[in-house]
């Protein structure tokens, strides 16, 4: 099935890689079709590899979807009201079917020192600005979904922050998928510079809707120059039958600071992948994650995390809550390498089953080649603490409102840290009340 799916999106490149962005530019075609040979070797990835041993993509190659066109964006009715998280007062790049759609983008109040625009038009007017970056974040053996990106993307955000320069509203990029045609293949490519010291935040949301099977495939790269400090949210609100791979990409200098937020609370099978590389002193990452499946749902987030130079830090929290017949997937990566002493790493993922038949598989792993850290890493999967919900229903608090309120106490601890007011109020409503479906939860708090 691997090889079909291979050779169907082998045979499709010659015509589409004349429709992409930037391929009159040599070094962008040329990097697309060394992508391609890559991809083209290596193939998707398989279970037997094991950074997917505990997910298959099988379903996704059971059909070829088909690459979305530049032409459909502006002629779909959109209500983004209700999909508005941030007020419409910074700026917002919104993304239909992979591709910008100008007429819903809002580029008014635009900083100092800071640009916001489409990478495909970067890629045709001024595609040597971009050179020393794009597709330079990706590891070097990076997995065939995120070399798939590199030889087909077409569109995506360019985040360019100048020196000093800093960002007084959340950026949002809002990616949506709404198409009467089925199996649609949205690609986006995101590339943020973040010059020295920046500052910045943003809002990286993906929605579709249920019932349409269709596959996003997204890669975010970030570079931190001296200083540079970054909030990163993403959201993943995509279908009950949508397949979702998305890769963050991230490359620290001297003193920056990154602060990255994954939570996926939809998507039928769902791939999240985190690489930060501390690749100068004094850097440091905070990692936060939450993810809620439920139904037959698979959401598996895979975070790496280089220790390269000395006096770096890191810590990482993730936490899923799984019910039905779900299962979720956690495999946590940080390595320090010899040379990096005083290097201080630590990582924990817990986990809540709401049912017999949920699962979670869990890996958090530490390699360290140093001898003067501190780090530590742990993992824990358990069910409603029963003394707790004893204790509430002796109050008078119904069994499945009590089993709400402990179930949001523990999704909350992640969604509380999110430093922008008017997306962690959103998420804590959608917790409440889309996600554990018990309204008389939202009631009680």
């Amino acid at each position: 099935m691997n090889d079909l799916a291979i050779n169907d999106y082998l045979g499709a490149h010659p015509d589409m890689s004349a429709a992409l962005a930037g391929n009159a530019t040599a070094w962008v075609a040329q990097t697309r079709r060394d992508a391609l040979k890559r991809f083209q070797s290596e193939g998707f990835p398989t279970s037997r590899q094991e950074a997917w041993r505990y997910t298959n993509v099988r379903p996704i190659l059971k059909q070829t979807f088909t690459p979305s066109v530049a032409q459909n964006g502006d002629a779909v009715e959109i209500d983004l009201e209700k999909l508005s998280i941030t007020p419409a007062i910074g700026p917002r790049l919104v993304f239909v079917n992979g591709h910008l759609s100008p007429r819903l983008s809002t580029l008014d109040d635009i900083d100092g020192g800071l640009r916001v625009r489409s990478l495909a038009a970067v890629l045709e007017s001024d595609a040597e600005s971009v050179k020393p970056y794009l597709a330079r974040q990706t590891p070097e053996r990076a997995h065939g979904f995120t070399i798939f990106n590199t030889a087909f993307a077409g569109d995506g955000a360019l985040i360019e922050l100048d020196a000093g320069a800093k960002a007084t509203q959340p950026i949002e990029l809002l990616y949506i998928v709404s198409s009467p045609t089925l199996g649609i293949l949205a690609q986006p490519r995101n590339l943020l510079v973040a010059g020295p010291n920046s500052e910045a935040q943003i809002i990286e949301r993906y929605i579709g809707p249920d019932g349409q099977r269709y596959f996003t495939n997204a890669v975010t790269e970030v570079v931190l120059q001296q200083g540079a400090h970054l909030d990163h949210y993403k959201l993943q609100e995509e279908g009950d039958n949508a397949f979702h791979v998305g890769g963050l990409f991230v490359r620290h200098d001297t003193g920056s600071r990154l602060h990255a937020h994954s939570i996926s609370i939809g998507g039928g099978l769902v791939r999240n992948d985190v690489h930060v590389v501390l690749g100068a002193p004094h850097s440091e990452c905070v990692l936060n994650g939450l993810y809620v499946a439920g139904g037959r749902q698979h959401v598996d987030n895979h975070t790496h995390i280089d220790h390269a130079e000395p006096d770096t830090n890191s810590s990482e929290v993730y936490k899923g809550i799984v019910d039905g017949r779900a299962r979720a997937v956690f495999q946590g990566r940080v390595v320090v390498h010899k040379d990096a002493q005083r290097s201080d790493a630590h990582q924990s993922n817990k986990n809540l089953l709401l049912s017999r038949n949920a699962e979670v598989d869990t890996k958090p792993q530490l390699e360290i080649y140093a001898d003067d850290v501190a780090c530590s890493h742990g993992a824990t999967i358990g069910q409603l603490d029963p003394d707790a919900l004893f204790y509430m229903r002796s109050r008078g608090v119904a069994e499945d409102a009590a089993r709400g309120l402990l179930t949001y106490a523990f999704a909350n601890d992640v969604v509380e840290k999110i430093r922008i007011a008017a997306l962690r109020e959103r998420l804590e409503s959608v917790i409440a009340t889309k996600l554990l479906q018990r309204e008389s939860v939202e009631e009680l708090l």
